[in-house]
């Protein structure tokens, strides 16, 4: 495959599927691949399990440039004031937005916040909102399902999926992209208009995880399948969270990407 996209892993939160998204990297083969925006939950490295270090690990070394893989960070609402410092420990550069050309398509990667109003304009009620479900979530036993629900609930109230859609698809209208993908809602969902197709990614917080594929067959949204992939390893006692120095000589010096790279800011 030329480019896996994956996003909304939410680091530091005890709903994030990070063990399964290691899983599924280590099975594929792809040339690029995109961390569409929200990797982290917050700036609270405490709450970072040993699975969630596992996964900056495995980025870590897929961004080794023997490996010839292209790493890419794009920056998501919840990544703010923490993505430039862990790119350096993981080795890959973040982005706010990035472009690249594949069988003769124009293909733009963005978190999608930009095009979520609510957020952009309640920024501190969309603070307490993000701060209430990680207690919910701290207090909720065994697989939080409720806490999952809520989160399906909240993007479908405030309409997410469709305004996000509808504002990406006019950004990249404006840029001339053929393709433009997106996450924030977590909703996997593809729509087309005017010949510009648009891509959500999902996310990997809730029972159905997802994650976007292109190749010369073009491109794909799937659903998570474990049993399609190798078993996970077994967390023993005592595992449940690593402090940063227990990984930090895992972790290597950036790699460079190449140079033609896009990196913009995004207008409001």
């Amino acid at each position: 495959m030329d480019t896996v996209i994956i996003s909304d892993l939410h680091l530091g939160s005890d709903v994030s599927r990070a063990r399964d998204a290691v899983r599924l990297l280590r099975q594929l083969r792809f040339r690029r691949l995109v961390l569409l925006g929200d990797i982290f939950c917050d700036l609270n490295f405490a709450r970072l399990k040993k699975e969630h270090w596992k996964f900056l690990s495995c980025i870590r070394k897929l961004s080794n440039p023997r490996r010839g893989v292209e790493v890419v960070w794009v920056e998501g609402n919840h990544d703010e004031g923490i993505s430039r410092v862990l790119s350096h420990l993981v080795g890959i550069r973040v982005y706010q937005q990035y472009a690249w050309t594949y069988a003769g398509k124009r293909h733009l990667a963005i978190h999608g916040h930009q095009f979520d109003r609510f957020a952009v304009n309640n920024w501190l009620l969309s603070s307490l909102g993000a701060w209430f479900y990680l207690q919910l979530q701290k207090i909720e036993p065994g697989e939080r399902h409720l806490t999952r629900w809520l989160d399906k609930l909240n993007s479908a109230w405030l309409r997410l999926s469709p305004k996000v859609a509808e504002g990406a698809l006019e950004f990249a209208a404006q840029r001339g992209v053929d393709r433009i993908f997106c996450g924030h809602t977590h909703q996997p969902m593809q729509v087309e208009k005017n010949g510009v197709c648009y891509y959500n990614s999902g996310a990997w917080i809730h029972d159905s995880a997802s994650y976007i594929t292109v190749s010369d067959e073009g491109v794909q949204i799937h659903a998570y399948q474990p049993d399609e992939f190798e078993p996970a390893y077994h967390r023993g006692p005592g595992e449940e969270r690593e402090p940063v120095a227990a990984l930090a000589a895992d972790l290597a010096p950036p790699s460079g990407l190449p140079a033609d790279a896009e990196y913009e800011s995004v207008c409001s």
